[in-house]
């Protein structure tokens, strides 16, 4: 039996993808070209669209907030596309400090994303990063009363270990609301969230990890910082199942038990198309493992 899964995964109360749209490559020279490359990931199924408010800064962007206001011009032309995909955004960076959760900031960056979204309401807000100078008390106080307003349906955070994601859960718990979803990183190239109690705490407290670099930023594509047993497990895998070795590492991420999404960044039309393939790899236990031990150089126990 294949560990593979490529049901829909539920977030709060919308079912969404095993593959999703992230946007930080998201820096289109004209509408039009962004327009199409949105319109290709809905039709393959990506209806989780993840970007943020500092997403601009790097990639070629052209500064803080640019991708969230490239995707806004793209919905405001075709508004049609906001009721087919599942919205999520991140706040809590702020240049040039590094992160600032307090209320006012946590606030502004919110209310700023939905003015260059421009939506009434963001379908997943995440948390960032975390800011070590803010009380959890205080970000469950501010995200709590965002969804209060209406101006956020449901929660989460990213790139959170597992005591800080425990300390804003029972934060939150108190004021009567939850987190639905963590975004880690998580890869064959970096599998650490399978070891350091994200994806345990995830499957515990019933979040959706959408996980972020699938493919490891491109390195297992590019070779660079990768192990040749990776490459080597990777691509005997890809040949037994007929596919390239991009389907294999997402369809390795799709395996686990915890069911993420895997956020693709790829900006290319026929790329996201040809994703969809990791859906159709079929899995083992054996093969997992193969290729963990592929990943890490260390034979298991």
């Amino acid at each position: 039996m294949s560990l593979v899964d490529a049901s829909a995964r539920i977030i709060g109360d919308r079912a969404v993808g095993p593959l999703g749209f992230g946007c930080w490559r998201f820096v289109h020279a004209d509408v039009a070209a962004a327009q199409a490359t949105l319109e290709a990931a809905l039709d393959a199924g990506m209806n989780l669209v993840d970007t943020a408010d500092v997403y601009g800064l790097d990639h070629g962007g052209t500064g803080f907030g640019a991708n969230e206001a490239l995707l806004g011009q793209v919905l405001a032309g075709s508004p049609g596309l906001r009721d087919r995909m599942v919205l999520a955004t991140k706040g809590g960076i702020a240049p040039p400090t590094p992160y600032d959760s307090s209320a006012a900031s946590l606030r502004a960056a919110c209310e700023a994303s939905l003015g260059r979204l421009g939506t009434d309401v963001i379908d997943l807000y995440f948390v960032h990063r975390p800011d070590l100078y803010t009380h959890p008390h205080e970000v469950a106080d501010t995200l709590v009363a965002l969804q209060a307003e209406g101006k956020v349906r449901h929660l989460g955070v990213s790139n959170h270990n597992p005591a800080q994601v425990a300390a804003l859960t029972s934060a939150l718990a108190e004021r009567g609301s939850r987190l639905v979803s963590v975004q880690p990183e998580l890869s064959a190239v970096d599998p650490t969230a399978l070891r350091d109690g994200t994806l345990d705490q995830a499957m515990q407290l019933r979040l959706v990890p959408l996980a972020w670099s699938p493919l490891g930023g491109g390195r297992l594509l590019s070779g660079e910082g990768v192990r040749i047993e990776l490459f080597t497990a990777l691509d005997r895998l890809a040949e037994r199942e007929g596919v390239d070795r991009v389907a294999v590492a997402l369809a390795w991420v799709l395996a686990h038990p915890s069911r993420p999404v895997a956020i693709l960044g790829s900006q290319n039309p026929t790329r996201i198309a040809a994703a969809q393939a990791a859906c159709g790899v079929h899995l083992d236990r054996t093969d997992c493992y193969d290729v963990l031990v592929a990943s890490e150089g260390v034979p298991l126990p």
